[in-house]
Formats: C-alpha cells, sequence, structure tokens
C-alpha cells in the first residue's frame, strides 16, 4: 500500500511539474494598425511551455457575434502539449466586417512568424474557434485572399476547426443590411462561398441539431456536403447531441485533440 501511495504522490508531483511548465504571455500586439481601438482590441495571450520547442500550435478565436466577447485560453486545452494562441479582434459595429476578418487574418499570420520563439513549430498551426470565432476560422482558412495580403499562404495551415461557425454570411453582416438572422444569404462573406478541394484539413463539430442557434447544424451539414463533393481529401462533421450552441463547446474541444492527433501523426509540411 505503502509503494502504491508513493507513485501516486510521484506522478501528482510530475503532473505538477508539467502544468508548472506552461507559462501566459500578456498583451501582445500583433497589428500594425495604431489607432486607439486596434491597439484595445487587437491584442494576443500566448500560452506555451517555459522549455520546450517544436509544439503544434492551435489559434484560438472567441465568439460573440462578432459583437462582443473577449480573448481567452480554453482551460481544456491547457497542459495538452499545445501552444495556445488566443487573439481579440475589432467588433462590430465599430468597425465593418472586413476589418474583423482582416484583424484574423493578421493574428494568424503574426503567429506563422513569431510562434518559434514561443516554443510552436509553424509547419503545425491549427486555427479554431467558436461561434463568430469559427465563421473567421474559416474565412481565413478558405478565401485566401486575407492571409496573402500578409504574404502568408493559407494552405499552411495544418487544420481549420470551426465550433458552429456560421457557414453562409454571418448574421451580423445580415443585419446591418436590414436582412433578418432567419433570412439566409451567401455572399462574399459566407465561408460556403469559398468552398474548394484543396484547403486543408477541415473538421466541423456543431451541437445538436434542435438545439442549436439560428439552424447552425443544418448551415454546416450543407458545408460539409459541399466540400465532399467538391473533392476534398479531409473534410469531417461531428455533432454533439444533447448540447446546445454553448454548451458544445466543452465536449469539443475533446474532438479538437482527437482529431489533431490524427492529422498531425500523418503531417507533412504542406
Amino acid at each position: 500500500m505503502k509503494k502504491i501511495q508513493l507513485t501516486i504522490l510521484v506522478l501528482c508531483a510530475v503532473c505538477l511539474n508539467i502544468a508548472a511548465e506552461y507559462r501566459t504571455a500578456r498583451d501582445i500586439e500583433y497589428s500594425s494598425n495604431k489607432d486607439s481601438y486596434s491597439r484595445e482590441r487587437c491584442r494576443m495571450d500566448i500560452y506555451h511551455p517555459a522549455d520546450t520547442a517544436g509544439l503544434p500550435v492551435v489559434i484560438w478565436f472567441h465568439g460573440g457575434g462578432l459583437t462582443g466577447g473577449n480573448r481567452f485560453i480554453p482551460e481544456e486545452l491547457k497542459n495538452s502539449g499545445y501552444v495556445i494562441v488566443a487573439p481579440g479582434y475589432r467588433l462590430m459595429p465599430k468597425v465593418g466586417i472586413g476589418e474583423c476578418i482582416d484583424d484574423a487574418a493578421a493574428a494568424v499570420a503574426w503567429t506563422f512568424n513569431n510562434i518559434q520563439k514561443y516554443g510552436g513549430d509553424p509547419s503545425k498551426i491549427a486555427v479554431a474557434g467558436h461561434s463568430a470565432g469559427g465563421y473567421l476560422t474559416s474565412m481565413v482558412g478558405l478565401e485566401r485572399k486575407w492571409l496573402k495580403k500578409y504574404h502568408i499562404e493559407a494552405d499552411s495551415i495544418a487544420a481549420l476547426i470551426p465550433y458552429s461557425g456560421q457557414a453562409i454570411t454571418h448574421y451580423e453582416q445580415r443585419r446591418q443590411q436590414g436582412i433578418s438572422e432567419l433570412q439566409p444569404a451567401i455572399d462574399e462573406y459566407a465561408p460556403l462561398a469559398h468552398i474548394r478541394k484543396d484547403a486543408p484539413p477541415y473538421i466541423i463539430i456543431t451541437g445538436d441539431a434542435d438545439m442549436e442557434l439560428y439552424g447552425r447544424y443544418e448551415e454546416n451539414a450543407y458545408m460539409w456536403r459541399m466540400m465532399k463533393l467538391i473533392g476534398h481529401p479531409d473534410v469531417r462533421i461531428f455533432k454533439i447531441d444533447g448540447h446546445d450552441h454553448g454548451a458544445m463547446v466543452s465536449p469539443a474541444h475533446h474532438i479538437l485533440k482527437s482529431q489533431l492527433r490524427r492529422i498531425f501523426s500523418n503531417h507533412s509540411p504542406r
């Protein structure tokens, strides 16, 4: 019994030591914009190991309907062998939807150019986010022009993992045009307008079809189907039954980690 107790204590000490090796660098400016609102919102926190290099990276965009929310490091992704990058971004209606997407692209580009300083591998950068963050994930990864502005190839992203993101034009953009959130529309600001078979691995996660926000599962199911039909070799969709738009986030993190293990085990730089 004493040996078992000693083993447990040693394992706990090891776990605590692993956790203690992670640090969080805060309030890092990633945008070249110098106006006060950009300097307020365009900052990121980076959760990273103290003395380890070459780790995979998850860029995590927060939700909030493109009108609210703040950056944070998801608890379920801590101590998991990842460098976590959590950017903020400017919000509507103070800026247009294009500025929101541009901020997301600037944050991704900054990560590619700087993440090695924090122990991350720039060839293993996944982009993910919930709701509005899932929408931004899809836009910067599918429409190449946003990252091309920053001299980054969108196909260098190792995986795109939107959680309950909009596949049609975001409802806040529609609302500003006088279109109801229940009236679907697809324009240049819809991920569905940018489907392509040569995009990075695309892992869609939603909540329960009957509990999701505004038919979010159905539009993502259509996105999945169109990506399959166009010939994308690695597009998958996961529906978390019994969980609504907010409750699906925690279990979705487990799917993210499982899928990244699969993707990175077969990974070769694109």
